[in-house]
């Protein structure tokens, strides 16, 4: 008998699917991340971008009620300091309970190799045709599928854990994603 393997707590998700959860969701609480607090601070964004469809259970949460206005101004910030969109899970996982909105200079998602997430529902696709092996998209990929070799893309699909940061710099538009 094979044993079915439960889903990580973390998952990652294109900007898009992540909005869909927050127009989906009735509540929004807004906390610091606690990769960026312990490294005090971040680089690339402010430290409170960590997002709650669902009232914090720890009475000393740094976790705040917030309106769906606070939450899509998170989303449009990983826009435009390109932050990964890893929602999490329930106990149970099950249910979609928030989302953390992840960088390479901080997060211990990108910096250890402890941490495990499940690679989203989309995957890369790009059109070498129209690529002009600028290497913008391989600067925002974190989890090197995209790297730059001798002045050329080269494209490692398995590394795509299907974020779409990628789609967010291409000047050109040859990238899109597709269902993985």
């Amino acid at each position: 008998m094979v044993e079915e393997q439960k889903p990580n707590m973390h998952y990652v998700s294109t900007r898009e699917d992540a909005a869909e959860l927050v127009r989906n969701a009735e509540q929004f609480w807004i906390g610091d991340c606690e990769c960026r607090s312990e490294k005090n601070g971040c680089k690339r964004s402010r430290v409170d971008v960590c997002l709650l469809f669902r009232a914090p259970t720890s009475p000393d949460s740094t976790f705040k009620r917030k309106t769906r206005a606070d939450a899509e101004a998170i989303l449009k910030e990983a826009e435009e300091k390109h932050l990964v969109c890893r929602p999490f899970r329930d106990d149970s996982r099950t249910k979609t309970e928030g989302s953390c909105f992840c960088c390479d200079c901080c997060c211990g998602y990108f910096r250890e190799d402890e941490y495990s997430c499940d690679k989203g529902r989309h995957i890369e696709k790009t059109d070498m045709e129209l690529c002009t092996d600028c290497g913008e998209c391989a600067e925002v990929c974190y989890f090197k599928a995209r790297t730059m070799e001798d002045g050329r893309l080269k494209v490692e699909r398995d590394n795509c854990h299907g974020c779409g940061l990628c789609l967010d710099v291409c000047p050109v538009a040859c990238i899109e994603m597709e269902e993985r």
